[in-house]
C-alpha cells in the first residue's frame, strides 16, 4: 500500500511511464500507468466512479469528491461536493483550488448557518469562488519576485453540490457537467448540459468580452484559426491567471510572451462562475462531470449512452478509454499504440482528462442528514502538498 506520506513526496514528480497490466492499488484508487481510476464508491446521495488520465508532462488536472457535512459543523446540512479543476500553464492553481475551495464553502456555509438559513445557496458558492481567487492572488503577490511565472498559471473550475434535494452547478472555464435524464415517454435517457462554458470559441463569450471592453478592439483575436482572449488564452473565466486580472502582474519579471503591450485598468478575465440551481427529480439518473479533454472526443449524448448502457463499476474509466479510442482513431492509430506514448508527447494526441460520474439515488437525494461514513477523495490519489496556503 502506498502511504500518504510517500505520495506527498512523490506526487509533484509523478510521471508514470505507460498504461499497462502492472497496476498498483492505492487506498484512494488504482494506478495503471498514466491512468488512475476509482471504479466504485458510495456518496451521500448514491454511487460514484472517477478516472483521470495524464497527457501533460506534469498532470494539470485536479479533482475531488467530498461527501458528508457541507458546513463546518456536523449537525449542518449534508451532501456531496464534486470539483474538477483543469489547470493551464502548470498544476499550481488547480492544486491550490483543490486544497481550498471546498474548505471555503464549509467555512462560509458554517458562518451563515442559522435556524432560518440552514442550506447551501448560490451565494455561498459564489463567495467561496471569490475567496479562493483572492487567496491565490495574494499568494501570487507573495511569490512574485522569486517565482513570477506563478502569475501565468490558472485553472478552469467546475463544481457540483448536491444538498437537501437540490443540485448546484458552478463553472468558470470550459469544463462541463451533463445530466442523464430519463424521458418518460420513450424510456430513453437524454443528455442535458447543465453548465455554461466560457471559451472564446463561442460567439456569446466574444460578445460578452467586447461589451466589457468596448474600447479594446484586440480583446479577442483569431489566431491560427482559434479565438483567444488577447490572442493568448481561450477561456475567459478562471481562478488564477493573475497576469490578466491585475496589471501589476503583467510586467517584468514575467516572461515577455505573457506581457500585453497596452496597460489595462479592469480585469480582462473573471473568476465569477456561472451558477445554476435545480431541484433533483426521480427522472434525473446520473451526472457526468469532466474536463474539456473528454468533450473534445465525445458528444454529450455519446457519453450519456455509454453510462446508461454499461455497468456502474468502472464507468468513469470506460468514458476515458472511449475518449482515448476516439483520439487514436483521429490519428489513424490503434488505442494499444496510443497507450505506448509517454506523458508530454501524449499531449499532442489528447489533453489530461478527468471524469467523475455521480449516480443519483432518488430515495437518498432529499435527506439532509447522513449517518454513514464521510468521504474525501482526490483524483489521481492526490494528497495535499506543495502550494496550498
Amino acid at each position: 500500500m502506498v502511504t500518504s506520506g510517500f505520495m506527498r513526496i512523490v506526487y509533484p514528480c509523478w510521471k508514470p511511464s505507460v498504461e499497462g497490466d502492472n497496476s498498483t492499488k492505492d487506498a484512494n484508487g488504482r494506478f495503471d500507468g498514466l491512468l488512475w481510476h476509482k471504479d466504485f464508491g458510495n456518496h451521500v446521495n448514491g454511487e460514484f466512479s472517477m478516472a483521470v488520465v495524464q497527457a501533460n508532462t506534469l498532470l494539470e488536472d485536479h479533482s475531488q469528491l467530498e461527501s458528508g457535512p457541507m458546513g463546518s459543523f456536523d449537525d449542518g446540512p449534508h451532501g456531496t461536493f464534486v470539483g474538477v479543476y483543469d489547470g493551464h500553464g502548470g498544476p499550481e492553481t488547480a492544486r491550490f483550488v483543490c486544497n481550498n475551495l471546498f474548505k471555503n464553502i464549509k467555512t462560509i456555509l458554517g458562518a451563515e448557518f442559522t435556524s432560518q438559513n440552514q442550506g447551501m445557496s448560490a451565494d455561498v458558492i459564489m463567495k467561496a469562488f471569490l475567496a479562493t481567487e483572492e487567496e491565490f492572488l495574494s499568494l501570487v503577490k507573495d511569490l512574485w519576485q522569486e517565482k513570477p511565472q506563478i502569475a501565468s498559471v490558472g485553472t478552469c473550475c467546475l463544481v457540483g453540490v448536491i444538498c437537501s434535494g437540490y443540485l448546484y452547478t458552478a463553472n468558470a472555464g470550459d469544463s462541463r457537467v451533463v445530466l442523464g435524464k430519463l424521458d418518460k415517454l420513450d424510456k430513453t435517457v437524454k443528455a442535458i448540459q447543465l453548465s455554461s462554458e466560457h471559451n472564446a470559441s463561442f460567439e456569446s463569450v466574444r460578445e460578452e468580452l467586447q461589451l466589457r471592453h468596448p474600447d479594446d478592439p484586440q480583446i479577442v483575436v483569431l489566431k491560427h484559426k482559434v479565438w483567444r482572449v488577447k490572442g493568448i488564452i481561450q477561456v475567459s473565466r478562471s481562478i488564477g491567471d493573475a497576469y490578466l486580472k491585475k496589471a501589476e502582474f503583467n510586467a517584468s519579471p514575467l516572461l515577455e510572451k505573457f506581457r500585453l503591450r497596452e496597460p489595462f485598468e479592469k480585469p480582462i478575465m473573471l473568476a465569477e462562475p456561472s451558477i445554476s440551481v435545480q431541484k433533483i427529480i426521480p427522472e434525473d439518473q446520473f451526472l457526468i462531470f469532466a474536463s474539456d479533454g473528454l468533450w473534445e472526443h465525445l458528444s454529450n449524448q455519446e457519453a450519456v449512452d455509454i453510462v446508461n448502457t454499461n455497468p456502474r463499476h468502472g464507468i468513469a474509466k470506460k468514458l476515458v478509454k472511449a475518449a482515448l479510442c476516439e483520439a487514436a482513431k483521429k490519428r489513424e492509430m490503434r488505442y494499444s499504440d496510443l497507450k505506448k506514448i509517454d506523458r508530454g508527447i501524449r499531449r499532442h494526441f489528447h489533453d489530461d482528462i478527468t471524469v467523475v460520474v455521480l449516480f443519483l439515488d432518488s430515495h437518498l437525494i432529499s435527506r439532509s442528514t447522513y449517518r454513514g461514513p464521510f468521504l474525501s477523495i482526490k483524483g489521481a490519489g492526490y494528497s495535499s502538498s506543495g502550494i496550498d496556503s
